[in-house]
């Protein structure tokens, strides 16, 4: 049985038949066994090396790849190599579980703006300075742009936050963008309906169906994408409902809502309209309450493209000599038209799919009504509380 040396070097110990010999790395214990013999060359050969090792870290010399070098077969030997940006940010755009339309956004946003500026840099060397100075040198777009793209370059470096290949987010240092919010332009009720009127004395035929789709846009607040993709499967004329689960974005079906959530809409009596209408256009060739013109298999007919009812709307607006706005304003109208009917928020809210708090916030010009002054005028009734107050109190 072999005997173990009675002095030993600092930090150099028997174990087994193998030297092993112990030290400090990086705020570490660590310990890595040699492949000397237990003889006193081969310990004096594990003390120098550990000399060695300790001289390296105090001078901040020994790097991973040193320690590697002088201990190939050690576990801490292991070089831990951040990826550069553009290998990173696709791994991480190919993490996330989104629909193919915003997977190119993205992908696009990031060639643009992003890539030709961090592209090979490792994420560990992108500083908050070149952050800062990428964002000023860009020349974006619009401020809605700009918003979006440092938005998506800030979740890229979160992750590379929790993955811990960087202590903070760069990107956070990118002052934030000024954005002025789209200002809501609905059109009265009056012009809503003469447009339905003008859309109907325009189409004939089967074009009639872009008569009916406006109609029941401007009469359910529908978005036009979850209109167009809406199935008859999904309508019940006799509760009056129609459930919206899916939506039309660049011309194909996702099945989701914009914000994810299914919602049960309310029909009135102008929106069945719309349904009767489209009924016997559309039943029989397509899934779709709403499918244009033309052949096309079953199950896969539907408005795929704005051009078509676009043109009749432009068309509607020209005739009518009303100014010109989105067809996305027949939401707006709808909205505003429950509010200034004085239905409950709350109730309007379910209806287009909003939380109660975006629905006032957007809304909120169209909250007020001429009762408002009836309102204001109760304070000076001499019944009000702090007349009943001072009555009481004499």
């Amino acid at each position: 049985m072999d005997r173990k040396p009675v002095d030993l070097p600092a930090g150099v110990e028997i174990v087994g038949r193998s030297i092993r010999i112990r030290f400090s790395w990086n705020k570490k214990r660590c310990c890595e066994t040699l492949a000397f013999p237990q003889t006193p060359k081969g310990i004096a050969a594990a003390a120098n090396l550990r000399a060695q090792v300790k001289q390296l870290d105090k001078a901040g010399a020994l790097s991973p790849e040193k320690y590697a070098e002088l201990f190939p077969n050690s576990r801490n030997a292991i070089v831990h190599t951040v990826p550069i940006f553009f290998d990173y940010a696709q791994e991480w755009l190919n993490s996330l579980q989104i629909v193919e339309s915003t997977r190119r956004s993205y992908r696009s946003a990031l060639q643009i703006y992003w890539v030709p500026y961090l592209a090979e840099l490792p994420v560990d060397k992108i500083t908050p300075m070149l952050m800062r100075k990428i964002a000023t040198d860009i020349q974006w777009s619009s401020p809605s742009r700009r918003k979006g793209a440092v938005r998506l370059v800030t979740s890229i470096f979160a992750q590379a936050v929790n993955d811990e290949l960087i202590l903070r987010n760069p990107a956070l240092s990118i002052p934030a963008t000024r954005t002025v919010k789209r200002e809501i332009d609905p059109f009265s009720r009056d012009e809503a309906d003469a447009i339905i009127d003008q859309l109907y004395q325009l189409t004939n035929g089967l074009q009639k169906i872009y008569a009916a789709f406006f109609e029941f846009s401007f009469y359910t607040g529908m978005r036009p994408g979850e209109a167009m993709a809406l199935r008859w499967s999904e309508v019940d004329t006799r509760n009056r409902t129609a459930k919206v689960c899916r939506i039309r974005i660049y011309g194909k079906i996702q099945e989701r809502t914009k914000t994810k959530k299914s919602r049960e809409v309310l029909l009135n009596d102008q929106a069945l309209h719309a349904l009767d209408t489209a009924r016997p256009l559309t039943a029989a060739r397509s899934d779709y309450v709403f499918a244009p013109e033309g052949s096309g298999i079953k199950s896969e007919l539907f408005i795929r493209s704005e051009t078509g009812p676009k043109r009749y709307w432009l068309s509607a607006l020209r005739k009518l000599g009303i100014r010109q706005r989105r067809m996305y304003d027949t939401r707006h109208t709808y909205a505003t038209m429950c509010l200034m009917s004085g239905m409950n928020p709350a109730f309007i809210a379910s209806q287009l799919g909003h939380s109660v708090q975006v629905l006032l916030s957007t809304y909120a010009k169209w909250i007020s009504s001429p009762s408002d002054w009836t309102e204001l005028k109760k304070l000076d009734q001499k019944e009000s509380g702090t007349e009943s107050v001072r009555s009481k109190s004499q």
